[in-house]
């Protein structure tokens, strides 16, 4: 027998909303609470920094690795930052080995945007001498997928920077066998996704709640200012809404954060 995929999908949606008109949700979390979140650093023997995060059955590896380069012209005195993700064939179904899908862009450039809009890293501190800096080099392997990419995204990169050694550079040489002490954060960012289904608003998504969702919002902050905020899909959020949404954020922040600095060893 062959199953029809877009049959089983609709079932499952129909499902989900069946137990959110009843303020349920499959799961039986509560509207406002994230997934299990366990953190794992140190997993990649070979990069400068990494982490591993379950968030529920959503795990996504970071591994940190810095190069060497020169600075950017408009920035002569700084280092640079990159975030790129890889959504692995082996993590669902629907992805596919290639070129970084739109899916991959958006989930990285998310991500990015969180931590740079934060000023998380010390640029200025990856400065080495003229016309030479570190270049931090940020990896997100999706190892499986349960929905909410975004926020264990940020989690695990977050987590892979605190985790981050730099390389010790001496007589214009890298020595990655040693370090000269561990990468300056300056800040701490973390991010809160909240899908709407049927004019009910949840926070963070399991994959059936994501295919069920008519729109979808993260927002990331660090203790005191909203740092990002991406907008997906095609249902509206009010502006009430967005700023109830914000106090959650911040509420969660304190608790993430908490969760970042106990995993630091």
């Amino acid at each position: 027998m062959v199953l029809n995929m877009d049959a089983i999908n609709i079932v499952k949606t129909n499902y989900i909303k069946e137990l959110l008109a009843k303020n349920e949700r499959e799961d039986m979390r509560d509207m406002m609470s994230f997934r299990a979140i366990s953190i794992d650093n140190g997993m990649i023997k070979n990069a400068e920094g990494s982490s591993q995060v379950d968030l529920g059955a959503t795990r996504v590896l970071a591994g940190v690795k810095l190069q060497l380069d020169e600075p950017m012209e408009d920035t002569p005195n700084q280092g640079n930052l990159v975030v790129s993700a890889e959504l692995l064939p082996l993590a669902s179904a629907d992805y596919e080995s290639g070129p970084p899908s739109p899916v991959a862009i958006e989930f990285a450039r998310v991500v990015d945007r969180g931590i740079r809009a934060a000023n998380c890293v010390n640029l200025e501190s990856l400065f080495i001498e003229e016309g030479k800096s570190w270049t931090v080099y940020v990896d997100l392997y999706v190892l499986n997928y349960n929905g909410n990419l975004f926020d264990a995204g940020e989690i695990a990169a977050m987590s892979a920077l605190l985790d981050t050694r730099v390389p010790k550079y001496e007589d214009e040489k890298v020595i990655r066998e040693e370090t000269s002490g561990k990468l300056k954060i300056d800040n701490i960012v973390t991010s809160a996704t909240f899908a709407k289904i049927d004019n009910k608003i949840l926070l963070d998504p399991t994959e059936n709640e994501e295919n069920a969702c008519d729109g979808r919002i993260t927002i990331a902050t660090d203790k005191e200012n909203v740092r990002a905020i991406q907008k997906g899909l095609r249902g509206g959020f009010s502006s009430k809404e967005v700023m109830d949404l914000i106090d959650v954020t911040f509420n969660k922040h304190e608790e993430l954060k908490g969760i970042l600095k106990k995993s630091q060893k």
